[in-house]
């Protein structure tokens, strides 16, 4: 199955440091560091490691302030602190000389001060916490590449945001947003964005859970097997459906995500209808013992993988393919088309899918291909102005796909290559509309 990767901190070495390690000198050089282990104050013995050090980790303590001497971190880049305990994004992280990578996800943070934005800053998560605005001067930020707001008590985004050109990720799915933001709506780059969960989505979702005609499964009618993943959103099992048929069942956690809450989600994968490239739902889940979300899915042929792993801290927007991924031109055109179709039918149903990557899809080798995750999607109107142009924000994602299959095809595809260019095209409503990729996509592929 595609999961929702949680790949914020990916990269971060997997093993933790400890206190007793760092106080006897035995981190000396490290260049990353991890430390969880109910820390209330900033370890002073961290400066001893300020000519190395590049990323800190000090998420999972119960910190609520940093040291104004931080800047003496002069090679930090990237500091995480998630579930903690800060009321107020610490000042001292704008002065830190090259930091451009924040984490403060699961705190209390109520104001966001604008010294706290550092003039480097390319990735801001402050995702699940109790901020009611952001600054102006966040739009002075011009490195600015994602920005993960979710689960906050947002209505407004400022207007200086429209200046953040290179802004390519957007999360504010659960919030208080009585209507889109419209300083996000002419952003260049914009590739993925995920509004969920706001008051002005409601109606849609709740529409598409009563409304869609997707048989409920009741839990007693399951036995549940081995765990097959486990994703942001959920828990994958495998299962026998009524001691008969083999399915996978995604028991959604209920709590906040990056990209947004499991309702939403649920929403949208039963919004989106049956469709060759989407990973089929057979029922939602009725009567889980502690009332969880659910959705029961057939097993997908392990013959499937994904297409690429998910970004990492470095490559920021850009997924990362295994070392010696290369596609021949029919396999290449097959996967486009085919995901082209699949997000076609989206659309057609006012849906976007907000996070088109090549980790959320699943393919074989002859270039069958699934369109997973949908953890990030989000309902629209259809034949709005608007619609439009959410639909021309998800084709520049499906721009950086089809460049990275070009990439790795060793054939000259000049026609794709074309169709790649109108998508990343900066005026977003001079891209095409996915019905016409699609045509152009199957005329390619049956040339």
């Amino acid at each position: 199955m595609a999961l929702t990767a949680c790949y914020l901190e990916r990269d971060i070495l997997s093993a933790m440091h400890t206190l007793e390690q760092l106080r006897a000198g035995q981190l000396a050089g490290v260049r990353r560091l991890k430390l969880s282990c109910g820390l209330t104050e900033f370890p002073r013995e961290i400066f001893d490691l300020a000519d190395s050090l590049e990323i800190l980790d000090l998420s999972g303590n119960a910190l609520s302030s940093l040291p104004d001497e931080l800047p003496r971190l002069h090679k930090l880049r990237i500091i995480f602190c998630s579930d903690n305990l800060f009321t107020t994004l610490p000042a001292v992280l704008g002065a830190c000389p090259v930091l451009d990578m924040i984490g403060f996800k699961a705190n209390r943070i109520r104001h966001v001060p604008a010294a706290a934005l550092p003039s480097a800053l390319r990735w801001l998560t402050l995702t699940d916490n109790a901020i009611e605005s952001m600054p102006d001067e966040l739009g002075k930020c011009g490195q600015l590449q994602k920005l993960m707001l979710a689960g906050n008590y947002l209505s407004h985004l400022p207007a200086t945001l429209a200046d953040c050109r290179r802004l390519e990720l957007v999360r504010i799915a659960a919030n208080r947003f009585t209507a889109l933001p419209d300083c996000l709506l002419s952003l260049p780059r914009l590739s993925w964005l995920a509004y969920a969960g706001n008051p002005f989505t409601e109606a849609r979702e709740l529409a598409a859970l009563s409304g869609a005609g997707t048989a409920g499964v009741a839990w007693p009618r399951l036995q549940l097997a081995q765990q097959l993943g486990e994703g942001a959103s959920g828990v994958i099992y495998r299962a026998r459906l009524d001691d008969v048929e083999e399915v996978a069942v995604k028991v959604f956690k209920g709590a906040m995500t990056s990209d947004g809450l499991p309702r939403s989600e649920m929403a949208a994968c039963v919004g989106a209808g049956a469709h060759p490239g989407l990973i089929p739902i057979l029922g939602t889940l009725d009567a889980h013992p502690q009332g969880a979300l659910g959705l029961v899915m057939p097993l997908i042929d392990v013959a499937y993988r994904n297409l690429a792993g998910p970004p990492s801290l470095s490559s920021c927007t850009r997924d990362v393919y295994a070392e010696g991924v290369h596609f021949d031109a029919p396999q290449a055109l097959a996967i486009a088309h085919g995901i082209a179709s699949a997000v076609c039918q989206l659309h057609a149903r006012g849906i976007v899918h907000g996070d088109l990557y090549a980790h959320n899809i699943l393919h074989a080798d002859a270039g069958a291909c699934l369109l997973g995750d949908f953890g990030a999607a989000s309902m629209f109107a259809p034949g709005t102005p608007q619609g439009e142009v959410l639909q021309g924000i998800e084709a520049r994602a499906f721009g950086v796909l089809v460049g990275e299959l070009i990439a790795h095809c060793a054939a000259s595809l000049p026609v794709l290559q074309a169709l790649q260019e109108a998508c990343l095209q900066e005026e977003v409503l001079r891209r095409p509309l996915f019905a016409e990729i699609e045509r152009q996509l199957l005329e390619m592929f049956q040339a």
